[in-house]
């Protein structure tokens, strides 16, 4: 179970004790507390549908898939890795640059309301602040600039203030801008090998080979021997740092 999961089943099993219903004003009526089960589960289910936007949105899993994504299409390999494999990769290492995170907002927001010290409301507010200032770490100011003039609010005197529908946005810009910049350069060592290749088949008249038929185990073979994928994985690991 990842972070983000065991947060949003925290989060909806609290929300759907009774406590919490009455804190938001909502009766439960009906013969013994049982009635608040089914309730329960329609708030854990609909919290859980979230969980891939927030996936998504709010964390590294854009930059690192689009990063592999990158990398498979410059190997030549088109189903290997395969799909399945790149994404639980990129879930684990998001979980494991998520994790300060998400002990944050554990502490700050999930605890305290489990407690039954704050109201879910305040749990929420307490709860994005570290992940709107992680988001803020890299998000560009130019992505931050543009939404804040889309949406035709004041400019704030401080990031901090800037409110989480413009911040989540320009993150994700900003992850798609680093992630496409990674990929490209990731890309040209294997161009110029395909290019290489190309050019030795063409010259000794191979017409009729394919240059990727020579190029695709070479590349694999290039990778494999510079231990591609610790250098990749540590690159990537190293630029949230």
């Amino acid at each position: 179970m990842t972070a983000f999961r065991k947060v949003t089943v925290a989060m909806a099993v609290a929300l759907a004790s009774p406590s919490a219903f009455a804190q938001a004003g909502i009766k439960i009526t009906g013969p013994g507390a049982n009635t608040s089960v089914p309730w329960g589960v329609v708030v854990i289910m609909t919290l859980l549908t979230l969980l891939p936007a927030l996936l998504l949105c709010m964390t590294p899993f854009v930059r690192i898939l689009v990063v592999f994504h990158f990398l498979r299409q410059a190997l030549g390999t088109q189903t290997a890795p395969t799909n399945q494999t790149l994404i639980g990769l990129t879930l684990i290492l998001t979980w494991f640059l998520m994790q300060p995170v998400m002990t944050s907002i554990q502490q700050t927001a999930i605890v305290p309301f489990q407690e039954g010290r704050v109201s879910a409301m305040d749990a929420v507010e307490r709860g994005s602040v570290p992940l709107r200032d992680y988001m803020l770490r890299y998000a560009r100011q130019k992505d931050l600039a543009l939404f804040v003039e889309i949406a035709k609010i004041p400019r704030p005197r401080r990031p901090e203030e800037l409110p989480m529908r413009i911040v989540a946005p320009a993150y994700v810009l900003s992850e798609l801008k680093v992630g496409f910049q990674i990929g490209a350069v990731l890309f040209l060592p294997f161009l110029v090998i395909d290019i290489v290749v190309a050019a030795i088949t063409t010259s000794v008249g191979m017409l009729q080979l394919p240059p990727v038929v020579i190029s695709t185990p070479l590349k694999i073979l290039l990778f494999v021997l510079v231990d591609g994928w610790n250098l990749l994985v540590g690159s990537l690991v190293k630029s949230f740092g």
